[in-house]
């Protein structure tokens, strides 16, 4: 169907950071499948899980334990503030969980008149009926007819009009620490503390959604961790199962409480193929070193960023982001940086605000950053020929 822009362009393999076409071109990925390709690709240590589970057992469905889904379950619950884990394929899935826990916790406490949920402008939360409502953006919104209801949006980082929002009938606050598909907005330390507080004030659940900054990409497991506070719920996706879809939802027990026998399920999710590949890319990534490792890159890339940015004063207007979930806000439209990129072999990926992202696989080498920055230079190059 005709629900993709696609770009002109077929990979046949990849290696690492790199992709490489069926007329044997190769490009340097910084767009990691959006946010998702963390070891990039074909990394020996997923294949290797994925072969090792693929000759042995690929789905039972979820009306029998599953032995590697409990692992994973445990690694989770140990390695974070979650006590209970719902595992599915997706973000949208992993935020629709997220959504109907939320309500339901306050039905189970005897009080379900509390449902509705404050979320943020700019926020992208997947594109089911009930995330596009959730993230309020008109563009995904048009055509769908009467928004699903139950979401008060209000704007990112200010906690006055948080608390403002804030009605008898408010069940939980919804954030994503950092906005992806916003344009890579941070929210500040503060602002999250603040959150937290007032969730723990007035009763509410504090939701985060981390699908695109968890699993390292943040440089730290979780981009929580780096404000010092722990939520009630969270949705993961994408990195977590390394390009194999993956998807789950973290809950504290009292924050699960409502979520029952017969209260939502998911017929693939968590089965034996996911949760082999979700375990053996946690195992990379909690590797002693791996993570300070991102954040070194993080800073490399800033710095790099910041000097290449000097340079182009009329396209490049800020640099911003989070360990290696980095952006750039440009002053010409995104798909023309992209599109340079593209003719420099170098895959960009575009998001709101005039920003495009940079994404790249969490074991991208320092040799391989400079490589990238020297072809989005020369693509910076052809943009700004194309303006004279």
């Amino acid at each position: 169907m005709g629900t993709y822009a696609r770009q002109n362009l077929v990979f046949e393999r990849g290696e690492g950071v790199w992709l490489i076409t069926v007329d044997g071109d190769r490009y340097l990925d910084l767009g990691s499948g959006v946010a998702v390709n963390v070891l990039g690709h074909a990394h020996p240590r997923l294949v290797a899980a994925l072969n090792e589970q693929a000759s042995k057992l690929w789905h039972t469905s979820n009306l029998y334990r599953v032995e590697g889904q409990e692992r994973l379950a445990e690694r989770l619950v140990a390695t974070t503030f979650a006590d209970k884990v719902f595992f599915c394929n997706s973000g949208a899935e992993a935020c629709e969980a997220a959504i109907k826990a939320a309500r339901r916790y306050h039905f189970a406490g005897g009080e379900p008149e509390r449902w509705r949920i404050i979320t943020f402008n700019g926020a992208f939360h997947g594109r089911t009926l009930a995330t596009i409502a959730a993230g309020g953006n008109p563009r995904y919104l048009e055509g769908f007819g009467t928004p699903v209801a139950g979401f008060d949006q209000v704007p990112f980082g200010d906690l006055t009009a948080t608390e403002k929002a804030i009605s008898p009938e408010t069940a939980a606050i919804m954030i994503e620490p950092v906005q992806g598909e916003g344009g890579v907005n941070v929210a500040s330390a503060e602002f999250m503390q603040g959150l937290r507080a007032l969730c723990d004030a007035n009763g509410l659940l504090l939701v985060l959604d981390e699908v695109q900054s968890g699993i390292g990409r943040s440089g730290q497991l979780f981009s929580y961790e780096l404000a010092g506070i722990t939520p009630d719920l969270m949705a993961i996706a994408k990195g977590i199962g390394g390009g194999f879809p993956l998807g789950a939802l973290l809950a504290t027990e009292n924050a699960a409480r409502g979520l029952v026998p017969g209260t939502h399920g998911s017929t693939f999710g968590g089965n034996p193929l996911a949760t082999a590949i979700g375990l053996e890319v946690l195992n990379a990534v909690q590797e002693e070193g791996f993570l300070e490792s991102v954040r070194r890159k993080s800073l490399h890339i800033k710095q790099s960023l910041a000097a290449i940015s000097d340079n182009y004063p009329g396209i490049v207007q800020e640099v911003r982001g989070q360990g290696l979930l980095v952006g750039l806000k440009l002053s010409v439209p995104p798909a023309d940086l992209v599109a340079a990129a593209r003719e420099e072999h170098l895959l960009l990926v575009g998001a709101s605000d005039n920003v495009v992202r940079l994404l790249p696989p969490l074991n991208i080498t320092d040799e391989e950053i400079a490589e990238a920055m020297q072809r989005l230079e020369r693509a910076l190059d052809r943009v700004a020929a194309a303006r004279t």
